[in-house]
């Protein structure tokens, strides 16, 4: 793994941050030392909040926006949790005694790394398992022993049915972006998971999420017990750093506009979101004829590939980063200055989420959204679940200057069999053919995705 920088560094700017500091907290020694390394000196809002009940064994609903130190806040009460209870009657040396779920994989690689930046000197094993990737390596990591797994539900559920580990001597959960788990359709896999925990008054039990819906405090009052709800922010859900603004064009002159917009601003490092990838395939090919370094990010990009992309957009290699909506979440990008909806999404949550890939960390960042004659419909319901009225940019003339449009992908022609069919479907038949004779009956071994949601 290339990743050799901490991102909690990112939340240093006094404007986020309140009086509480580290230092005057209850904290483990060594926990302390890793805190301070990591670069953090003072506490967040939702931190301040939140730390004196969770330290103390409190379990907690926790609600703050994007970028506002959540992850700090869990790992740091799951690492003094461990650090300060035995272990429960039941567990097992080299068995998991806390579980971090997170409903993607770039977000359970983040949460990974912040642990073990903030637990180095803990002596505590983390474990970070996620599908599309390493499944033999990820179930080794499993057998040699951790005391913290973070996880997306689907291959941990895979390598908990192959009773590669147990859940009986888990003592803390924590469930990052619970709005997001069921958005995503992982929710029937969250409660599957919780189902095996022991009894919610044995676990330390925690739920974060940028918003609190009716179904979220359901589910943590059915599975943990009676946490105590705290929301750190009564401010608009907008990212109130950002500087939003809002272009009404035709769709057949979008291409041109965000062209002169991106050579307009030069910004250092910006994301484009698009509704689907078809679409961000051809804002990936329309920058790149355009002389504007880019590249895309989908769901169906190998995750091997995500992580290199991304971690060289951190490194600067290139401008923009094109993507669907895989990345609206759980990415803690640095210094991303513009994020700019190319489409408006359907649903007016993502469109705070998209939005809150900049101005994080007190910065400043603008948002700008394109209102076509396709996506301004969810204008409206966007408006209204932010409390306020985009501001309109004037469409000059110059933003509309003609652009080179990217050249139409080649479809090659197969070669033709004498009957018509493709010949390579012809010798994919033949090799079908031949696995079939070979292969013994009763092969199930589980496949490299490691479940439905990996």
């Amino acid at each position: 793994m290339p990743f050799d920088f901490v991102m909690l560094n990112t939340m240093t700017d006094a404007i986020h941050l309140s009086e509480t500091r580290f230092r005057d907290l209850p904290l483990d020694p060594s926990l302390l030392r890793g805190i301070e390394e990591s670069g953090l000196e003072r506490c967040t809002p939702i931190q301040a909040q939140v730390l004196p009940h969770t330290l103390a064994g409190e379990s907690v609903i926790g609600q703050a926006r994007t970028g506002s130190g959540k992850t700090a806040c869990f790992m740091i009460s799951v690492i003094q949790h461990l650090l300060t209870r035995p272990p429960l009657s039941q567990h097992r040396e080299g068995q998991p005694r806390a579980l971090v779920l997170t409903p993607t994989r770039e977000l359970a690689l983040q949460v990974h790394r912040d642990a073990e930046a903030l637990g180095r000197h803990s002596g505590l094993r983390f474990a970070v398992i996620y599908g599309g990737t390493g499944y033999e390596r990820q179930r080794r990591t499993l057998e040699a022993g951790c005391e913290v797994i973070v996880a997306t539900p689907g291959r941990l559920i895979d390598y908990y049915r192959q009773k590669v580990f147990s859940l009986r001597g888990i003592q803390a959960v924590v469930l990052d972006e619970a709005d997001r788990m069921f958005d995503l359709g992982f929710i029937k896999d969250v409660r599957y998971l919780l189902r095996r925990l022991p009894d919610a008054e044995q676990r330390l039990n925690l739920l974060f999420s940028a918003t609190i819906s009716l179904r979220v405090q359901e589910l943590a009052y059915e599975h943990m017990g009676a946490p105590r709800l705290i929301q750190a922010e009564s401010e608009p859900v907008s990212v109130a750093h950002v500087r939003q603004r809002l272009y009404y064009p035709a769709k057949e002159d979008k291409p041109a506009l965000l062209v002169n917009l991106l050579r307009r601003f030069e910004p250092r490092r910006a994301i484009v979101f698009v509704n689907t990838k078809r679409g961000a395939e051809f804002v990936e090919r329309l920058l790149q004829a355009n002389g504007i370094g880019a590249a895309l990010i989908s769901g169906d990009v190998p995750q091997r590939k995500r992580q290199r992309l991304i971690f060289r957009f951190e490194k600067g290699e290139f401008p923009v980063l094109v993507a669907t909506d895989v990345a609206a979440r759980g990415l803690h990008i640095p210094q991303v200055s513009h994020v700019f909806n190319y489409d408006l999404p359907q649903d007016a949550e993502d469109y705070v989420h998209r939005v809150g890939r900049t101005a994080r960390a007190g910065e400043e960042g603008d948002a700008i959204s394109f209102a076509c004659e396709e996506t301004v419909y969810s204008l409206p319901e966007i408006e209204a679940y932010i409390a306020m009225k985009i501001p309109v940019a004037t469409l000059e003339e110059d933003l509309l200057t003609p652009v080179e449009r990217p050249a139409r992908r080649s479809h090659k022609r197969r070669p033709q069999g004498r009957d018509g069919s493709s010949m390579a479907r012809r010798r994919e038949g033949k090799r079908s053919s031949r696995s079939r004779r070979r292969a013994p009956a009763g092969n199930d071994r589980p496949k490299e995705g490691g479940g439905r949601h990996g």
